[in-house]
């Protein structure tokens, strides 16, 4: 289909492989732009279409939409993408240029070929501006030193990674003694007596504080109250600190079906998620606990000794430290450890690699999904979507702590969950922030 000359107005996206193995829709989110996917891409994807990976999932379903948007169109013109405000599309054939990026970082390499397609892009696009969009930040600088206009992909960003602190939990000081004395004498109050006019943010946790005394507290959106918060066991282990209180509270709540945990190393975010479904293993017909395997791929395991189980067991070894942790508060003749032993034979409780869980059926299961920072938004949705009757999910992980290369703290899906589920009555999160390893911990934690 032929463009027409307002069309010098739009600018062009060319779209690297990392930002469609983030998001497979990509392509549909440059308003009245238009995309070119060089060949190369196309190529890439073709590596990463067979698994059951997200990655894979996202390759298999781009080619998918390319495939549905192209209809009788050869895509290497431009394609009007659906949607009377979008913009058109093409794929780019690898192109000769003045400029070569083999040749110019001395490497004959696939990201050098995406970079071809933009410069061609530029060289015979006159007067359009062309913009390479990748999630891979040196890719990005090598653009730029090319003199080619750079971004990241920032549909789904979090745009304020400082609002996320304040979400969860609230310091409120000068309260009247007489209140808190009222909410340890009858556990729960009216919330405009405390709360006044303020934003009632459902399933919020607060320090209250007077000139005398102060109390935890809990806003239940349900009754329109604030509940006091008191510290509980689960399964022998006990909050140190007032943020862990609060975490536990939500993970016992049967009320609050997804739970998300933020902290640093040490913080506990995992040994209470844990404990709490111990706690409540009568409730649930198995509990699930996983992680990514982020560090590895399928072939990146392939270099370690002995079949899949024993390549896999180190990445899912803390996962194991905290179920030992737990099982050791007891005695090895008392009937909680034996339990903790039992369920794990029985397969009630399940310690497995995410990719190994992903596909199966969520209900009645409360599943901890540990690491959850170094998931993408899609993947994060994918697991909620799947949950059915009496699941309860908690994702832990810390933002700032990324071991993906594609991934920052603004568009890791614990982010992305923190910041689109806030205030929903379903949903709690709570932020930990003192380590309680140990004072040598903190030492590192806090000085190096």
């Amino acid at each position: 289909m032929a463009k027409s000359k307002s069309d010098k107005d739009r600018k062009i996206f060319v779209l690297d492989t990392s930002v469609i193995l983030y998001a497979h829709n990509s392509i549909m989110t440059f308003a009245e732009h238009d995309v070119v996917i060089p060949i190369t891409v196309l190529e890439e994807l073709d590596h990463f279409k067979k698994g059951n990976d997200s990655k894979n999932f996202e390759a298999r379903e781009f080619i998918r939409l390319l495939d549905k948007l192209s209809m009788d169109n050869m895509i290497h013109n431009w394609t009007p993408l659906n949607g009377k405000s979008k913009g058109f599309f093409k794929v780019l054939m690898n192109p000769e240029n003045a400029m070569n990026a083999n040749e110019i970082f001395g490497e004959e390499k696939n990201d050098h070929k995406i970079l071809n397609a933009a410069l061609h892009l530029k060289q015979v696009e006159q007067g359009r501006k062309v913009i390479l969009v990748s999630k891979d930040i040196n890719l990005r600088l090598k653009a730029k030193s090319l003199d080619l206009f750079a971004e990241d992909y920032e549909t789904g960003k979090v745009k304020n990674i400082d609002e996320l602190e304040n979400t969860g939990m609230f310091h409120m000081d000068g309260i009247e003694g007489d209140l808190i004395d009222k909410l340890y004498e009858s556990h729960s109050v009216e919330s405009k007596l405390i709360l006044g006019t303020k934003k009632r943010k459902a399933n919020a946790f607060y320090i209250l504080r007077s000139e005398k005394n102060s109390v935890l507290a809990f806003y239940n959106s349900e009754d329109n109250s604030m509940e006091r918060v008191d510290k509980k066991l689960a399964y022998n282990i006990k909050p140190k600190n007032a943020e862990q209180t609060f975490a536990l509270h939500a993970l016992l709540n049967p009320k609050i079906k997804l739970v998300s945990i933020q902290g640093v190393a040490g913080t506990g975010k995992t040994l209470l998620a844990l404990a709490a479904a111990l706690e409540q293993r009568r409730e649930y017909k198995q509990i699930f606990l996983a992680r990514p395997i982020v560090p590895l791929s399928n072939k990146d395991i392939g270099y370690l000794p002995g079949d899949i189980k024993s390549k896999l067991n180190p990445y899912m070894e803390p996962l194991w430290d905290n179920l030992k942790f737990i099982q050791n508060q007891f005695h090895e003749t008392d009937k909680e450890f034996q339990k903790i032993s039992e369920l794990v034979n029985q397969e009630k409780l399940v310690i497995q690699p995410l990719a190994y869980i992903r596909g199966r059926s969520l209900s009645n299961i409360f599943f901890i999904v540990d690491e959850a920072q170094n998931l993408t938004p899609h993947e994060i949705k994918t697991i909620i979507s799947r949950a059915g009757e009496n699941t309860k999910i908690v994702f832990t992980g810390d933002v700032f702590q990324i071991d993906t290369p594609y991934l920052d703290s603004q568009s890791n899906g614990l982010s992305y969950l923190i910041d689109r589920a806030k205030d929903h009555p379903l949903y709690a999160h709570i932020k930990l922030e003192k380590g309680e390893r140990s004072e040598l911990a903190n030492l590192a934690n806090d000085l190096l």
